[in-house]
């Protein structure tokens, strides 16, 4: 039997696209089609993956809105329900660096794309059971992707719909396209995502 693999509010896949390419048996658990809140994990479950979603935990939220943290860890609760039914051989839930932390405490990994050789930056924060990943570049080493965006202020780039970046970043690394910027962001690094598989066969 393949080997299960559990990639909870995956949304495009992308950091389980290296356990799928490899044969592994992966289950992309995300709405519209399927909802952590009700899902019923298989037995024999080998890893999981969960990405809840960052929006009411973002430090890029507009301080004018309100949060709803209570609607936000309804979501990260039901990742963990489904990671203590399952007791995998290894698990991780990402989110970028923000608000969760207060809740989850301190991460047990965090990384930022260009580590992995993803020339941007967006740090993110991962909890779990799981082998780290080696980082294997620094914001001087790691390879540049001309055009990207870069925020008044700031020296490094990150990557935004809105601004064009996506362009850049489809043409030059093997990923997935989204429809709106939120979506965008949230597509794991393909850097990263292969050397998470490396640590974690």
């Amino acid at each position: 039997m393949n080997k299960i693999i559990l990639d909870l509010c995956g949304g495009t896949g992308a950091w389980s696209k290296p356990y799928k390419d490899a044969g592994y048996d992966v289950r992309l658990v995300t709405l519209p089609n399927n909802d952590v809140r009700t899902y019923q994990p298989p037995d024999n479950v080998y890893g999981i993956l969960a990405a809840p979603p960052c929006t009411e935990f973002s430090i890029v939220k507009n301080h004018d809105i309100e949060r709803d943290i209570d609607s936000g860890m309804n979501i990260v609760n039901a990742c963990g329900e489904i990671i203590l039914k399952t007791n995998p051989v290894f698990w991780a839930m990402e989110n970028p660096a923000g608000e969760l932390s207060k809740y989850l405490g301190k991460p047990d990994y965090s990384f930022q794309p260009y580590e992995f050789g993803d020339g941007w930056t967006k740090r993110t924060l991962i909890w779990g059971h799981f082998n780290k990943p080696i980082k294997q570049y620094t914001w001087k080493t790691c390879p540049k992707i001309d055009g990207l965006y870069i925020r008044p202020g700031r020296r490094t780039p990150s990557i935004a719909f809105n601004h064009k970046s996506h362009k850049q970043f489809i043409k030059s690394f093997d990923c997935f396209d989204a429809d709106t910027d939120a979506a965008f962001r949230a597509i794991t690094p393909q850097g990263f995502a292969k050397a998470f598989f490396e640590a974690n066969r």
